[in-house]
């Protein structure tokens, strides 16, 4: 069964700008149309009961605790600088 046709993926490589070889226009449109297979077998796996999720793993949130402490004196923060203006580091120019 074929989900996506080679005329589909050159549609899709034209409008982001890809220029691809005629070998490489079939590995994509074989591709592809696997993995558009593959969801098909997913989309058949019953799901009831099953809550969602936004990750296939238990996630926990990996900050630490907002703890307010002393800062960086200003002559320590510039000790290493390449270039200073006062107590400010002194970059190029990027917008012209």
């Amino acid at each position: 069964m074929v989900k996506i046709t080679r005329q589909e993926v050159e549609y899709v490589a034209h409008l982001a700008r890809l220029d691809f070889t005629d070998d490489e226009k079939n590995r994509f449109t074989a591709q592809l149309n696997d993995i558009l297979m593959y969801m098909d077998v997913l989309n058949a796996v019953d799901t009831t009961g099953v809550e969602p999720m936004t990750h296939a793993i238990a996630r926990t949130n990996a900050f630490r605790e907002d703890i307010v402490c002393e800062s960086l004196e200003t002559e320590a923060a510039l000790a290493n600088a390449p270039e200073r203006q006062g107590p400010y580091f002194r970059v190029p120019k990027v917008i012209d």
